[in-house]
């Protein structure tokens, strides 16, 4: 019996999908369970996982842009399963040539001294936007699986200009010139960027917090914390619960416009931003007001394996009120954040830095760190956009504000 593989519903506002990648070549034989491809809209990445065993064959090649609901392949629960192997030589039994462009990585036939096993669905990805064979990659993975490492460490290598591919590239643009098709979330991203640009009447404000006595509760704690619970005490709970709690007392900083309206949040849904190999998205904790500092650490690590594994769906990323960006982990030492609309606000954290500073009339060298806000002027006037960086500034400076319920517990 055929069976037929559609794209499917990503989004109540999606019509339109593309094809990521294929995992498995046409007329491959596939098991129940297996990850056949990866769809991906200008909201996140989904996997199609095969519901019966069969021969796969392929209709919509990578890249396609397909519409919801559209078959973009079929599996043939009659063909036979080859012995020892889950990948199939079934294509003999089908005549349909692979639709994927020849050269492509997964429609490369393995060599005898190559991994049976079809490269992870990043590497695979990775290996089609720099047009690298498979073949030419040493796996390191599980049965000798090539994984997303083992290409980047391909790709530091030199290369050597003269095969057919290259000459065709090289005949268009400069060497060392290559051009990678913008994914849908890079797409997505930076419409809604310039739409924030150009809507909001976008101000920053700055002020800078002493992370003294936070570090010092870390330090007391984490350990504790780490082996009782099996998540890190990090700085991001702090940070998430300061301003969780000076966005109840600055209600317009959780606000949003809509037309002529504000829309004004009894609850505070907190977007984390995460930078992935694909793009930053930015995962919601909702109702995070209300959650332990333990809630807030779990919350956090789950959205960012599901961020970097590609799991995010778009219930994950719907409905926040605020945002906290975190440029700090990769050494930044002031910014500017872009609002992500519709939100009003977003709180840019920065690199810690050992600083003299003037502590009551004594220079002492403290771990010190900016803040930025930035706001919508439309609806946040100056004085409460500073009034809220300051209440988040004093809650971190002064931890025993933030109800630490940690520690009756540890």
């Amino acid at each position: 019996m055929i069976h037929d593989i559609v794209a499917p519903t990503v989004g109540e506002s999606i019509s339109e999908v593309r094809i990521s990648s294929w995992n498995y070549s046409n007329g491959d034989y596939v098991n129940e369970g297996e990850t056949l491809a990866e769809i991906e809209s200008d909201k996140a990445t989904v996997e199609i996982v095969a519901e019966q065993s069969g021969a796969l064959k392929i209709i919509a090649a990578d890249g396609a842009m397909v519409p919801v609901g559209e078959k973009i392949a079929t599996l043939d629960d009659s063909a036979a399963k080859p012995a020892g192997s889950g990948k199939s030589a079934a294509a003999s039994s089908s005549n349909t040539p692979s639709p994927q462009k020849a050269g492509t990585p997964t429609s490369m036939p393995l060599s005898p001294s190559a991994s049976s096993m079809p490269p992870s669905p990043s590497a695979a990805k990775m290996l089609k936007e720099n047009n690298v064979n498979s073949n030419d990659v040493s796996g390191s993975g599980k049965r000798g699986q090539v994984i997303k490492g083992d290409v980047l460490d391909h790709l530091k290598k030199p290369k050597t200009i003269g095969r057919a591919e290259d000459a065709q590239i090289k005949a268009k643009d400069p060497v060392g010139v290559r051009r990678v098709a913008m994914s849908l979330l890079r797409l997505k991203i930076a419409e809604r960027l310039k739409q924030a640009q150009n809507t909001a009447a976008m101000l920053t404000t700055f002020n800078e917090v002493d992370l003294t006595n936070v570090m010092a509760l870390r330090t007391e704690f984490k350990d504790k914390f780490k082996s009782k619970y099996g998540v890190g005490l990090g700085f991001m709970s702090f940070f998430t619960r300061a301003a969780a709690l000076a966005l109840k007392e600055f209600e317009a900083v959780n606000a949003s416009i809509e037309g002529n309206e504000i829309l004004y949040h009894d609850f505070v849904h907190m977007g984390v931003a995460v930078g992935t190999d694909r793009g930053l998205v930015v995962p919601v904790l909702r109702n995070v007001d209300k959650m332990s500092f333990l809630e807030i650490e779990k919350g956090i690590l789950e959205m960012a394996l599901k961020a970097r594994d590609g799991k995010l769906g778009i219930a994950d990323m719907s409905g926040g009120t605020f945002t906290i960006s975190n440029g700090g982990v990769y050494g930044s030492m002031l910014s500017t954040p872009i609002l992500n609309p519709p939100q009003s606000a977003i709180l840019g954290m920065h690199n810690i830095m050992s600083r003299p500073v003037n502590v009551e009339g004594k220079v002492e060298i403290r771990p010190m760190m900016y803040l930025a806000v930035s706001y919508d002027h439309r609806i946040i006037d100056g004085k409460e956009a500073v009034s809220f960086l300051i209440a988040i500034k004093n809650r971190l400076e002064n931890p025993e504000e933030l109800g630490l319920d940690f520690k009756k517990d540890l």
